[in-house]
């Protein structure tokens, strides 16, 4: 507790400035929730805007990071209710590998700047590569989750704000970037037809 004491008191402080930074500039951040970092869930998220008292900071709903730690991500949407800003379609599903890895595996590993093939994230650096046995892993929209999910995620949101942006995110190995694209374009438009 001392330690998560300590890493939130350092945080407040930090995003105690972007949050009036995001005011001044008459912008919102959206924090992605994703495991292994201080905000990881809703209630990390909302304890992160209540210590700083921010205005202009929310979440970035990507609910592939909420469905490989097993929760409810519509609930989660209807938790945290205005403070979702931006979401994602990504989706997940888990593999044999949590087994014995858990849903917060850490074996991935670091690929090298001299690497062939290495898949840039940014100037200078590069994806890890995901461990051989994965507890989860990001698959198209559809394919981890069927429509009727989609369909809940879409009207979960639509209550907040029916004119959300809504931003595909394809990081699914097994299609081409357009095959995925095409996918989950399909699958939410079906979603989005039996709201």
């Amino acid at each position: 507790m001392d330690v998560l004491d300590y890493q939130c008191g350092v945080a407040v402080e930090f995003w105690k400035e972007i949050d009036a930074l995001a005011r001044e500039n008459d912008v919102r951040v959206a924090i992605e929730m994703h495991p292994h970092n201080l905000v990881f869930s809703p209630v990390t998220l909302k304890r992160l805007v209540d210590e700083t008292g921010a205005t202009n900071v929310g979440a970035e709903m990507d609910p592939s990071h909420l469905m490989w730690q097993g929760m409810d991500v519509v609930a989660c949407i209807k938790w945290l209710g205005p403070l979702v800003f931006h979401a994602a379609a990504k989706d997940a599903t888990l593999c044999p590998g949590a087994d014995i890895c858990g849903v917060l595996d850490t074996s991935f590993t670091r690929v090298p700047a001299d690497a062939p093939g290495k898949v840039p994230t940014g100037y200078g650096f590069w994806c890890n590569a995901w461990p051989e046995n994965p507890a989860w892993k990001f698959v198209a929209v559809g394919v981890g989750h069927d429509v009727p999910y989609w369909t809940e995620f879409l009207r979960a949101l639509a209550e907040i704000d029916p004119d959300m942006a809504l931003n595909i995110e394809h990081e699914d190995a097994a299609y081409s970037q357009t095959e995925g694209l095409a996918l989950a374009a399909k699958n939410l438009q079906s979603a989005a037809t039996a709201l």
